[in-house]
């Protein structure tokens, strides 16, 4: 039987006082996909690193099979020029066939590190990776600052791919189509999964589950326990030090906490008028390219919108126009008076490396309304971020950089706004962060613009979609980013190929037809079905959502119902899509 790729036996890391994980030990075999999941600042990047070798350890060993070769993404790759020095003709074939596929120009790709984008970057390291043909390969947070073109590029890549592959991202969809194992770093331990991230999610309720009665069982018999200790004269007898030994052993077990944070954050929010903005004939160019072309739009009250696109075609510029951050060429855009705009973006997040964490936040203010007459503390609010006390009192500094995007919404929500924009807000946060701060979003009052290639984020939160194809090209999707995709496999499927007749090619075009066309007595019929079996699904999805966050539900209970979910997702998007195409007509 062939030895593993990795094996990791015994590892420990420590950070001055704080140990990130102690004597942890997995493997990776041939072929295996594995997600490594964790709360920021537990060292998932730090252990990623280590691997690689560039890093290290205070303990254990990190053993590689004889003869393989090994791929590290970092989570901020850097361009050194020596990477590429005496590469031979099969490797700058490979690299330029990459390149291509991931959309890098052979100009751009000569560009020093400064002329480049983020996502740019993120490409041209990923390529080069790749170009080596490794056999096991590691990768931090590959889908950040990538478009979903290349995100979902990137996933049908690796699904098939024969390497063996470690990876960590906060990107679910991307987690449960690539990965057959997780592991989870958790309390300084490690847990090993053999499925899918949704197999994780049962598995790891089932390990809490059982933990949790254990720790039950272990304070009853403590309880016990402590009573004989108490009443035990100081000179025991060396028969009953093995009962003394034990007792503390015990305590320890009963002492445990199975820490899941599942916090829920709730603020009443600022009032917010009938009128939010109107665009009306906006126009924006950088030179040739165009960015908005005679836009108009009418937002909403409580509309949650989400933006998608490739990199390039104006997502960040149209919502800086909207803050007043970026001039429009011509048009208009008209802000309703009652709208209190909080704002996160990439390169928003500003604080002193010399600060405490509960120093910035005092910065801002020492109480935080929560809506209907509660109020907050400042410290009181950071624990709603998975702060805990201890962790308010260390310097910035010490932060990882997903503590860092933690502290960052923190001051973004604490000042109250009623229009929240959010520009790329799931990179660098862990999932736990992203379940809390989805749930917030979706009963959030107030109105809501999300800039993502998250689609798991998207899907949860928003209502509608707008798509920016480029050039001024934005079509406005009344439902998700999943139901988006859907909606244009089946139309792609609908359009006439290269080869249809030319006399087939002159039908009318399908939208005039759709405009003249109404509805049949069938169809209405099925129309109005329609809209009430949607209603029961979703009230079905969410009763099971909820049941699953409740942490009351059975075991069996919680497998029946994962087994459900997936199913009644796939009929809500299957008559959702239903009704848009009769919608078109009614």
């Amino acid at each position: 039987m062939a030895s593993p790729y990795l094996e990791i036996q015994g590892l420990t890391k420590r950070i001055g006082h704080r140990v990130l994980f102690d004597n942890i030990s997995f493997t990776v075999n041939e072929r295996e996909h594995i997600g490594l999941i964790a709360k920021n600042g537990t060292g998932k990047s730090t252990l990623l690193s280590i691997i690689a070798g560039k890093e290290g350890d205070d303990g254990g060993k990190i053993v590689f099979r004889n003869g393989i070769k090994v791929g590290y993404l970092e989570q901020t790759p850097t361009l050194a020029p020596h990477e590429m020095e005496g590469k031979d003709e099969e490797f700058l074939q490979r690299y330029k066939q990459y390149l291509t596929q991931m959309k890098i120009s052979a100009e751009e790709a000569q560009r020093t590190e400064a002329q480049l984008s983020g996502g740019q970057v993120k490409r041209i390291a990923l390529s080069r990776v790749l170009a080596g043909e490794p056999d096991l390969l590691i990768l931090d947070e590959p889908t950040n600052h990538l478009d979903l073109q290349m995100i979902e590029w990137m996933e049908n890549m690796l699904s098939r791919s024969t390497m063996a592959i470690l990876m960590v991202t906060h990107d679910r969809y991307f987690l449960d189509r690539i990965c057959s194992s997780i592991i989870e770093m958790d309390n300084e331990r490690i847990y090993t999964y053999r499925g899918n991230y949704s197999y994780y999610l049962e598995k790891r309720q089932e390990r809490i589950d059982n933990m949790n009665a254990e720790i039950a069982r272990a304070n009853n018999l403590y309880r016990t326990e402590l009573e004989w200790m108490r009443s035990t004269p100081c000179a025991r007898s060396s028969k009953a030090r093995y009962r003394i030994e034990s007792f503390y052993e015990l305590e320890k077990r009963a002492k445990q906490r199975i820490e899941e944070r599942n916090v829920r954050l709730e603020m009443g929010g600022t009032y917010i008028g009938n009128k939010i903005f109107v665009m009306t004939n906006v126009c924006k160019a950088f030179g040739s390219r165009t960015i908005l072309k005679d836009f108009n739009y009418n937002f909403t009250r409580y509309e949650k919108l989400g933006i998608v696109g490739n990199n390039g075609t104006g997502k960040s510029t149209f919502v800086k126009m909207l803050l007043g951050l970026e001039p429009h060429d011509s048009g208009t855009i008209d802000i309703g008076e009652t709208v209190r705009f909080g704002y996160y973006s990439q390169q928003g997040m500003q604080f002193r490396d010399d600060q405490k964490v509960i120093d910035a936040v005092r910065d801002i203010a020492e109480y935080v309304d929560m809506g209907n007459g509660e109020r907050l503390s400042a410290s009181q609010f950071l624990q709603h971020f998975l702060f805990s006390p201890e962790e308010q009192h260390s310097y910035i500094y010490k932060l990882s950089g997903g503590e860092r995007r933690r502290l960052y919404l923190c001051t973004v929500l604490m000042k109250a706004p009623n229009f929240l924009i959010l520009d790329e807000p799931t990179n660098d946060l862990d999932i736990v962060t992203l379940q809390i701060l989805e749930d917030y979003l979706k009963n959030f009052r107030g109105c809501l613009i999300i800039v993502s290639h998250d689609r798991y984020f998207m899907d949860r939160v928003v209502d509608h979609t707008l798509v920016f194809h480029g050039d001024g090209d934005i079509q406005d999707f009344p439902g998700s980013y999943s139901q988006y995709r859907l909606w244009k496999e089946q139309n792609d499927k609908q359009q006439p190929t290269e080869k249809t007749p030319a006399k087939e090619e002159k039908k009318p075009d399908g939208r005039n037809q759709n405009r003249a066309r109404r509805l049949t007595f069938k169809e209405r019929q099925e129309f109005n079905q329609l809209e009430q079996d949607i209603a029961a699904l979703e009230d079905e999805k969410k009763r099971i959502e909820a049941a699953l966050c409740g942490g009351t539900t059975s075991v069996d209970e919680i497998t029946q119902m994962s087994k459900r979910l997936p199913t009644l997702s796939e009929e809500l998007e299957a008559k959702e899509l239903r009704w848009l195409e009769l919608s078109e007509f009614a």
